[in-house]
């Protein structure tokens, strides 16, 4: 499931290990092994039953790329494996073999691990986007008031406060988080329903054995199968696709922003990290990259698994098989991003000058606004906006900063000479007091979502007990 290696190096050793073969293989293991403690605890088999199966349901004891590759012909990854944990039952007690996956089927076996594994994954993303967010609201707050250009349409706009501006990449990934952990815990259910999802094979013993193996897997209280029902699921995967783009806009902004010719953000360096084959010199914004590459990706897989939806009666054909292929793409994806921008946020470097520079190197007119504005309350709005109009144009052809000519202008017109004093007029082209707005924003914002971010990554909803199923008696589960 790893895919090949310009998947790999687009996201973790730790996420491609979560989706690996044996991972999966595990997990199915799992669910394998909570089945039948849960059955003997209810008296369906033998306590003895039990201990052998769950004693087998380790994924190092079997050959698993033999076990998928078999399953392409087997037309289900559970098929060879439930064959083979039953052989190797049998070679221990014949009668224990009769009972492997009594009532489950194979959707039940593979949803279940998915869930099992993706909460794994869950908690990997949560991890760095805590980190992620921590390391945001530390550099909004620091540079809270620092003056930066705004810009709209790629062009520049009027000045506001760096902290403004991280406030506006860090909002989302909050908001993100929040939802993540919402969407999880309709999501993250154990499956299992028997052949057509009535779990008519355990009878009247069948919700109470769900509740069991809900139980063992640290899992919410079973409410049922959920074969062909695929809402809450898909729904997590579209979070999932939110939060990727939400970081693409933090990677897009990084990456202009640390253009050398911009240069008012970098990227960390060290260890080899952003050179470059041919120029030595170079600093290549590569956590922005993984994260633009996530955000290019993500949309087509969310756009597959809201496909894959229109599953048919009580077991999809091809969109279900569809839909789990899809899932972990997402998922790698998602984590490279997001680990790369928590590690490049905790060491990135700002540049205040280079913000102000960029101020001042346009001659006043991001200041424009601003001046319109003070103008508009003496002599009306329309005139105010068509004398700066003209004002801007004598800037770019004269090569004028904007407030000498206002000035000039102002000192002319006997309406606003007496109305508009010289330091007023200064004060608008101060890029401090430019900023003040922004940071005005920006505290209430900090002030809005640091608990809010302290409160998530306090939570910790993916992080559950280390599970050994086979520490536990059937006996004990009853």
């Amino acid at each position: 499931m790893s895919g090949s290696a310009f998947e790999g190096f687009l996201s973790t050793p730790q996420m491609l290990a979560v989706f690996g073969d044996q991972s999966v293989m595990q997990a199915m293991m799992d669910f394998e092994s909570a089945l039948a403690r849960a059955e003997a605890a209810v008296g369906l088999i033998t306590p003895a039953a039990a201990t052998a199966i769950a004693g087998v349901c380790r994924a190092e004891l079997y050959d698993v790329p033999a076990l998928v590759a078999a399953s392409g012909r087997a037309g289900s990854l559970a098929i060879p494996m439930v064959k083979r944990l039953t052989e190797t039952v049998a070679l221990f007690d014949t009668q224990a073999a009769q009972v492997v996956h009594w009532g489950g089927t194979s959707q039940d076996v593979i949803d279940t691990a998915m869930v099992l594994v993706t909460r794994r994954a869950l908690a990997l993303i949560d991890a760095d986007l805590s980190a992620l967010n921590a390391a945001l609201l530390a550099l909004a707050e620091q540079h809270v008031a620092t003056p930066i250009m705004g810009r709209t349409l790629m062009q520049p706009a009027s000045v506001v406060s760096f902290g403004f501006k991280v406030m506006g990449w860090v909002g989302p990934l909050v908001r993100c988080q929040q939802r993540l952990h919402a969407a999880a815990a309709r999501a993250l259910q154990l499956q299992f329903g028997g052949a057509v999802g009535t779990l008519a094979t355990l009878g009247e013993q069948g919700p109470t054995v769900a509740q069991h193996m809900a139980q063992q897997l640290h899992l919410p209280p079973w409410q049922g199968a959920w074969h062909t029902q695929r809402d809450d699921w898909v729904a997590l995967g579209c979070e999932v696709g939110v939060l990727v783009g939400a970081l693409g806009k933090f990677a897009r902004d990084l990456s202009l922003m640390s253009q050398g010719e911009i240069g008012e953000l970098n990227e960390p360096t060290g260890a080899g990290r952003g050179g470059s084959t041919a120029l030595p010199h170079k600093r290549n914004p590569v956590a922005s990259m993984v994260a633009l590459a996530a955000a290019q990706r993500a949309p087509h897989r969310v756009a597959a698994l809201l496909a894959d939806m229109s599953q048919e009666h009580e077991r999809g054909l091809g969109n279900w098989q569809a839909e789990l292929a899809d899932w972990a793409g997402l998922f790698i994806s998602a984590h490279g991003a997001v680990h790369a921008l928590a590690e490049a946020a905790a060491g990135l470097q700002v540049n205040p000058q280079r913000m102000r520079d960029h101020i001042e190197a346009l001659q006043g007119l991001v200041s424009a606004e601003a001046c319109s504005t003070r103008l508009a309350g003496v002599i009306g709005k329309p005139e105010a906006q068509r004398l700066l109009e003209d004002l801007s144009k004598r800037v770019m052809s004269e090569h004028r900063h904007l407030r000498e000519l206002l000035l000039q202008a102002v000192a002319d017109d006997p309406r606003l000479q007496p109305a508009v004093p010289p330091e007023d007029i200064h004060r608008l082209f101060d890029a401090d007091h430019a900023a003040r707005h922004g940071a005005e924003r920006a505290r209430e914002q900090l002030a809005r979502y640091r608990p809010l971010a302290a409160q998530l990554a306090a939570a910790k909803p993916f992080d559950v007990p280390e599970s050994n199923l086979q520490d536990h008696s059937p006996q004990e589960q009853a």
